[in-house]
């Protein structure tokens, strides 16, 4: 048995069997933040019980999210934190290393710049893993801290006395009976039960004062980078739109609507033959048809396909491969996915580019819908990554290189290994939201409003994916996408996490809490979710104590608590964050630009989820509008003479191998020099004579490559 599978025999566990359960708190909802909260419970001194619909525990954090959002990791403090270290703790073991080495993988992902004794130290953290490793340490915590988890136990109804929730009833038959609630879901369920106020779907702007809520007037990034036409029969609107396009021509820009940002899974997947699984024919599929799927793909798919698998439906997709061929965009497979690299030649692979495993439309009704309804829209979200990797393995309209390339990948044998490799878990970007005493927008993100209460730090940026796609000047679109980071890590609110206190006294929502919807995608990352499901355990706890409601908890001895534990509250300036992001502490000699100082064409994105040397960040292409975007550096030289010129970037493989960088000195020489982004951070392109003053450009340019460009500064040495 492995040993993370023993560790569940050590859990108390319920399935079944009607039972009443009194507790000091009771936490609904096992996602990371839900095993947070019940772990501080415990601590705290208060009976606790932690209760999850599905058979599993950890949500998205165990569900094939390897590759952690956060932005700043310096932010991350508390039960979080101590997480990130457990993991770093398993992985600075040889024996964690079952197919590469420590040294082999980080050189892989960050350029040789860590290697495994930095997984060594008492402060040591790990942001990229394994979900069965993430599942492990999540076992242990909750074994370590007594806590009864009863799984499969799915909410039916909620009884309140007054202003009080008194108990919660399960479709078991089960009732739980507490002095306080936690709400840990994704989607919201027993805040929705107990008759607090929530929102579904994006405000529009005006109501809160923002700039990047609600229908969006441009979608840049993930977008189709060249026109496809939308109708069944070309260029003939009275034939229909193709599948996976919506009709209507989208609302208003700045306009609210109900409509929420896609899901997709995040798909653990390998190229490693020993580790890799093969496909297999769904029950009910033709042997013909599988057989004529299996040629197509020379005799290796990347997965099984779905048991209605046509590709008919995947026209759209088909249309678009062709255009870009025709257009001499040269596609390249990480257009669309993106494959982020995980421990022992794992991924965590994510959407990317304008078609791509985010199911765009296909989950509007799901933060409301019957657990039944949920069941099915999950499959759906299955059966259409299914198809579209199928597709791309398959169909000879994608370039050969495409097709030979996806025929290498599959899901790994030793993850998910009793769902057939397939996550567990669908990526619910957003549900419910709370809308509380205080509701987190734009304005806190930007720091134009900072809240006094503080008991969390948010640091990514205010992301949304697309929300639909539909047929704007005769071609295809997708609108919603956004991403934009904070000028810093803020400080997210503890009344965004209780409701109004006329509406329920003795609920918390770590997870689905007041936030509008573009502050909500900066702030819904699970190392978030764990440090707000701790802070919210405590203020239980201190409410219990206190014989308060939670909108009466001291907020200073809140506090005090939180600070004791080792949470993060206040921003206090640069510090070097754990592995896998935040500023490296390097030094770095002569003339340093940042990309900040590089004038751009094209729209270039600001990010921070890997390491980097300069500034707060660097930017990157999104892997769109190929020969379209440039960054120009010009050094101001103080002294003439011999510089070595160097781009700092930040290695990952899904960064692009064929990077031209053009070198223009005026009354000189003129080179461009082709680097390769994917292995190294410090690219160098050559030596050259520099006159003084701004007479030398250095410009990069995304045209005609394969991944993304990243651009973290450029430095200029003085040789002689």
């Amino acid at each position: 048995m492995k040993p993370y599978l023993a560790l569940i025999a050590l859990l108390t566990f319920s399935a079944s069997g009607a039972q009443v359960i009194e507790t000091d708190i009771c936490v609904f909802g096992g996602t990371s933040g839900g095993i947070a909260a019940a772990v501080q419970a415990s601590r705290m001194g208060k009976s606790v019980v932690l209760i999850e619909p599905t058979k599993y525990l950890g949500g998205l954090t165990t569900g094939g999210l390897g590759a952690t959002d956060i932005g700043n990791k310096a932010a991350v403090g508390g039960v979080s934190r101590e997480f990130y270290h457990r993991l770093a703790q398993h992985y600075a073991k040889d024996s964690s290393w079952n197919l590469e080495t420590a040294p082999d993988y980080f050189a892989k992902r960050r350029g040789g710049q860590a290697g495994a004794s930095s997984l060594a130290g008492a402060d040591a953290t790990m942001w990229t893993f394994e979900p069965h490793v993430a599942e492990a340490t999540f076992l242990e915590m909750l074994r370590e801290a007594k806590i009864p988890v009863h799984t499969q136990q799915r909410l039916a109804s909620v009884k309140k006395s007054g202003a009080r929730i008194s108990e919660l009833a399960t479709q078991s038959g089960n009732i739980y009976r507490a002095k306080m609630f936690i709400d840990a879901t994704y989607e919201g369920d027993l805040l929705a039960k107990a008759g607090v106020s929530y929102h579904v779907g994006r405000e529009a702007n005006l109501v809160y004062g923002e700039t990047l809520n609600g229908i969006r007037a441009q979608t840049p990034h993930h977008q189709f980078t060249v026109p496809v036409d939308p109708f069944k029969k070309p260029s003939d609107p009275a034939s229909g739109l193709l599948p996976f396009i919506q009709s209507g021509d989208g609302g208003k820009p700045g306009d609210g609507d109900a409509r929420v940002q896609t899901y997709n899974y995040r798909l653990c997947f390998t190229t490693n033959p020993t580790n890799r699984l093969s496909a297999s024919k769904p029950a009910t599929m033709s042997q013909p048809k599988f057989d004529a799927l299996l040629k197509a793909a020379n005799g290796r798919l990347p997965v099984s396909p779905p048991a209605d698998y046509d590709s008919a439906k995947f026209e759209l997709l088909g249309r678009y491969c062709v255009a870009l061929v025709a257009a001499n965009k040269q596609p390249r497979l990480a257009q669309f996915w993106n494959p982020i690299w995980m421990p022992n030649h794992k991924t965590d692979i994510n959407n990317n580019g304008g078609f791509s495993t985010d199911f765009i439309g296909a989950n509007w009704d799901f933060p409301e819908a019957s657990y039944e309804r949920r069941e099915q829209i999950c499959r759906e979200h299955e059966d259409y990554i299914r198809g579209f990797i199928t597709f791309m393995a398959t169909d000879p309209r994608v370039p050969d290189d495409m097709r030979r390339e996806m025929q290498s990948w599959g899901p790994a044998k030793d993850e998910f290994t009793d769902t057939a490799g397939w996550p567990r878990e669908l990526y619910v970007r957003e549900g419910r939201r709370l809308v509380g005493e205080i509701v987190m927008t734009e304005r806190h993100c930007r720091a134009q409003e900072v809240v006094t209460d503080p008991v969390s730090l948010a640091a990514y940026n205010m992301d949304s994916h697309n929300c639909q796609r539909i047929v704007k000047n005769g071609r295809v679109e997708n609108e919603g996408d956004v991403q934009v980071a904070p000028m810093k890590p803020y400080p997210v609110s503890y009344r965004a996490i209780v409701p109004k206190q006329a509406q329920c006294e003795n609920l918390l929502v770590p997870v689905c809490l007041s936030s509008s919807h573009i502050a909500y995608g900066s702030i819904r990352m699970e190392p978030v979710f764990m440090i707000l499901g701790q802070s919210a355990a405590t203020a239980a706890s201190l409410a219990i104590d206190g014989n308060v409601p939670v909108q009466k908890v001291n907020y200073e001895k809140l506090r005090a608590r939180l600070l004791a534990d080792k949470q993060v509250l206040e921003w206090k300036g640069a510090v070097t964050a754990g592995a896998g992001g935040g500023k490296l502490d390097v030094k770095l000699d002569g003339i340093i630009l940042d990309d900040a100082d590089a004038k751009q064409t094209g729209d270039w994105q600001h990010s921070a989820s890997v390491a980097y040397r300069v500034g707060t960040g660097y930017l990157h292409d999104g892997n769109l509008n190929k020969g379209a975007m440039t960054l120009t550096f010009t050094p101001n030289i103080k002294e003439a003479g011999e510089y070595e010129i160097i781009l700092l970037s930040t290695p990952n493989p899904n960064r692009a191998s064929n990077v031209p960088v053009t070198i223009l000195v005026s009354g000189g020489e003129t080179k461009t020099v082709t680097v390769n982004e994917r292995t190294q951070p410090l690219l160098v392109l050559g030596k050259f004579q520099l006159p003084v003053g701004k007479q030398t450009t250095v410009t990069v340019s995304n045209k005609g490559t394969d991944g993304h460009v990243v651009v973290d500064g450029a430095q200029f040495i003085r040789k002689r």
